[in-house]
């Protein structure tokens, strides 16, 4: 029962959350602001969505090749097919369980490709680090560029001191549990140790496979293709589509980190970055209009690519 209203709970939090984001907007906006948004609505050039979609898609193919190598390493030669299905699947999944798309990637390739799932699992735990430390990198090169407006819109909005004593307390909670880990006797240590010894490997395969070179250029590709979508999609609009550089990755920062943080940025994501459009005389309207256009095609291209991949995964594997 616990279980149950946790998983509920997880689904149903972030949900409303984005629809209390959604109606907060909706209601400041006068009658005359959302004719506009309409307007933007239906005036929008697509053609620059349909490219971005597909540039999207490149980049979750080059995610599914990417995964290849970190399995190559243990011993596991799977499918470009099945690793780009549950790719897809894992997509699907995180606009419901937040992070349920990574336990169902493991669990397909443990399926369909015999790869052990703690395995399987740590190479996805250790693709997900690597790609936190880019989007922290992101986060720099827009402070860089845009100190300024990144103070005015987080720097000063967080409470410093109190973020640095929960720090300390996670700090000091983690290096409990990793004395407690390394030396404990316990049966319940143990066993926790043999299962994470799987995933153990999996994390690590990253720092010891062949493939490096080829690993970290795919992942140039797949951020350079996020950033690059992004980029494409400002042309929907006319007043979108001559904002600085720095005004460029900054936005895309704020909003990678509405989709990394929340249901895919139901309801956050146009909120953010209507916000943060603000900043450089984009109206309110025109940013969220923007911010919807942008995250429905997103996620059209999540929900189409999923449903496909969940009816061609079984009949792909049967014909094997």
């Amino acid at each position: 029962m616990k279980n149950q209203l946790r998983k509920w709970f997880s689904i149903m939090l972030p949900i409303l959350f984005g629809s209390f984001l959604i109606v907060y907007t909706y209601e400041k906006f006068t009658p005359q602001q959302l004719l506009e948004i309409k307007g933007y609505f239906k005036n929008a050039n697509y053609s620059y969505i349909y490219l971005g979609v597909f540039i999207a898609f490149l980049g979750n193919a080059s995610r599914a090749y990417r995964w290849k190598f970190t399995l190559e390493h243990m011993g596991y030669t799977t499918s470009f097919y099945n690793n780009f299905m549950a790719v897809n699947i894992g997509y699907l999944l995180n606009l419901t369980v937040p992070k349920s798309g990574e336990i169902s990637r493991a669990v397909i390739l443990k399926k369909y490709e015999n790869v052990p799932f703690d395995k399987g699992f740590g190479t996805i735990v250790a693709e997900r680090i690597v790609d936190m430390i880019v989007l922290l990198l992101f986060m720099m090169l827009a402070i860089l560029l845009q100190f300024d407006i990144v103070k005015s819109f987080i720097l000063d909005k967080i409470p410093l001191k109190k973020l640095m004593l929960l720090s300390i307390l996670c700090l000091v909670v983690t290096a409990i549990m990793l004395l407690v880990y390394r030396y404990s006797k316990a049966k319940w240590v143990l066993a926790l140790k043999q299962k994470v010894s799987g995933l153990k490997e999996g994390v690590l395969s990253i720092f010891h496979m062949k493939k490096k070179i080829a690993y970290l250029l795919h992942t140039a590709f797949i951020w350079f293709s996020y950033i690059l979508m992004f980029y494409i999609t400002l042309f929907v609009l006319p007043e979108t589509s001559s904002i600085s550089v720095g005004a460029v990755v900054t936005a895309f920062v704020v909003g990678s980190i509405a989709i990394a943080f929340t249901n895919s940025g139901f309801g956050s994501y146009p909120f953010l970055i209507s916000k943060i459009l603000l900043f450089y005389s984009i109206s309110e309207t025109a940013g969220n209009a923007f911010g919807w256009i942008v995250w429905s095609s997103q996620m059209f291209l999540v929900v189409v690519l999923g449903m496909l991949s969940f009816l061609l995964l079984p009949i792909f594997n049967r014909s094997k």
